[in-house]
C-alpha cells in the first residue's frame, strides 16, 4: 500500500538570501524533537516534534501533512541556501519519496528526479537530510508505509 499525499503540495516562498551558514545550521538543528515523560498517567511518554505531540495524532494523510508542514522552515532554509541566492530566480517542484517505518521514523528518503523540475544536487541532499530526521505517528498496523510528497518551491522578488 502506498500512501500518496500529492494533494497537499506545499508552496514554499523565500526571499533571495546568500551565505553558507544557513545550511550548516539547518543540518545541525534539523528535526527538533523531544520525548516527554508524563508521570500523571503512570509514566507514559510522548514524542513531541516541532511542537506536535505525535502520541495524540492518528496516522492519516492529514497528520502526515501536519508533520511535514512543521518542517517547512527547514525545507525553506534548504531552498534559500541552494537556489534563492543564485543570480536568476529559480522555481519548480521537488517530488520526495520516503518510507515511514512501523515506529514512525523515516527511511529511504530520496528525491524522485524524474518527477522533479529542480535539479540542484545540494538542494536534493539538504531536503533528504531534513526528510531523514522527520518523525510521524506510528502506522497502526506497525508496517512500513511508502509516501510521496511534492514540494513547490518559489522565490519572491
Amino acid at each position: 500500500m502506498i500512501l500518496l499525499v500529492t494533494v497537499v503540495a506545499l508552496t514554499l516562498q523565500a526571499e533571495p538570501k546568500g551565505g553558507k551558514s544557513a545550511m550548516k545550521d539547518l543540518v545541525k538543528n534539523v528535526g527538533a524533537s523531544a520525548t516527554v515523560k508524563d508521570t500523571a498517567d503512570g509514566g507514559a511518554s510522548a514524542t513531541v516534534v516541532n511542537g506536535i505531540d505525535l502520541s495524540k495524532l492518528p496516522f492519516t494523510p492529514d497528520s502526515i501533512k501536519q508533520v511535514v508542514v512543521s518542517y517547512q522552515p527547514q525545507i525553506q532554509a534548504c531552498y534559500e541556501e541552494t537556489l534563492a541566492s543564485k543570480d536568476k530566480a529559480v522555481e519548480g517542484s521537488l517530488k520526495t519519496v520516503f518510507t515511514i517505518t512501523g515506529d514512525g521514523l523515516v527511511t529511504s528518503a530520496k528525491i524522485d528526479k524524474k518527477g522533479s523540475t529542480l535539479k540542484d544536487a545540494r538542494l536534493h541532499d539538504c531536503v533528504v537530510a531534513v526528510l531523514s530526521t522527520m518523525q510521524f505517528p506510528a502506522p497502526p498496523d506497525g508496517k512500513n508505509v511508502p509516501i510521496e510528497f511534492p514540494f513547490n518551491l518559489k522565490a519572491i522578488h
